[in-house]
């Protein structure tokens, strides 16, 4: 999914464009935290923004339904699919 764009409303009704830098399911059995196995997420950075900082989004799909994207705010998951990330770009490094 890299170099696509979306765009995303928060809570107040204002659009706003983000590239996904990466999208993934967590698998602990490769490496993470088994509480959030299963889950996908993506990493976003806001594309007209001077800043490069990236957004952790839970992607929460039902059925017949776009997907959500919800703010990852709780900072344990945060922790756990940022080391995660970590860990599948290394991997990707090294092949």
């Amino acid at each position: 999914m890299m170099d696509k764009k979306i765009e995303l409303l928060d809570e107040n009704g204002k659009s706003a464009v983000f590239v996904v830098v990466a999208d993934f399911k967590m698998d602990s059995s490769e490496y993470g935290d088994s509480r959030y196995d299963g889950n996908e997420y993506a990493i976003l950075v806001m594309e007209d923004s001077d800043s490069d900082e990236a957004l952790v989004f839970k992607i929460i799909e039902e059925d017949s339904q776009e997907p959500i994207f919800s703010v990852v705010d709780d900072d344990d998951e945060f922790d756990a699919v940022s080391k995660f990330y970590e860990y599948i770009m290394s991997e990707n490094e090294e092949h």
